[in-house]
């Protein structure tokens, strides 16, 4: 087990693992892939795996499926970039990141940041002003935009776009 598979789970999964030792790692690889979380009536609980797809086949907009020529979320550091669109899903992928491109991810943490000293911008699905990539962005003075919900989804490794931090928009220019 990599030291980094502990944030793919639950604080109540890591205590029933080592109480009754369980592997944890079928689950930790499929929520690598891709994971949602959900609270239903105070109860808390992740979908991977083939439950996460029959869940966003059966509930996610139509409007991500759908040619999305523009993404809106949140400025948390003004400018403008353009670049090569890299998508960042585990900490494997960081060493994708070229200088110059927009690095895209759900969230970051401090490991991100060999990566993002060489991208020309940051944006991400999740967090708002105070999140690690709106703070790490204002430290670095380059565009960041997050709480776009849907970035990872639509944007592929290769596509060429156009990130006005200013105004909190994502524009696809080319598809790869």
């Amino acid at each position: 087990m990599d030291m980094h598979d502990i944030f793919h789970l639950l604080t109540a999964e890591i205590k029933d693992a080592l109480r009754n030792k369980k592997d944890l790692s079928k689950e930790i690889n499929q929520r690598k892939k891709g994971f949602g979380f959900f609270i239903t009536n105070n109860k808390f609980s992740v979908l991977s795996g083939k439950e996460l797809e029959e869940y966003k086949e059966k509930y996610v907009k139509e409007e991500v499926k759908k040619e999305v020529k523009e993404i809106k979320g949140r400025m948390a550091s003004t400018g403008f970039a353009k670049g090569e669109v890299k998508i960042i899903r585990s900490v494997s992928d960081l060493t994708k990141v070229n200088k110059g491109d927009i690095l895209v991810a759900s969230m970051t943490t401090p490991d991100f940041v060999p990566a993002m000293e060489k991208a020309a911008a940051f944006v991400t699905d999740e967090g708002g002003i105070l999140c690690h990539a709106a703070i790490v962005s204002r430290e670095m003075e380059k565009p960041c935009i997050t709480s776009t919900k849907i970035a990872t989804q639509v944007l592929k490794d290769g596509d060429l776009v156009e990130v006005d931090a200013n105004e909190g928009v994502v524009k696809i220019l080319k598809k790869k």
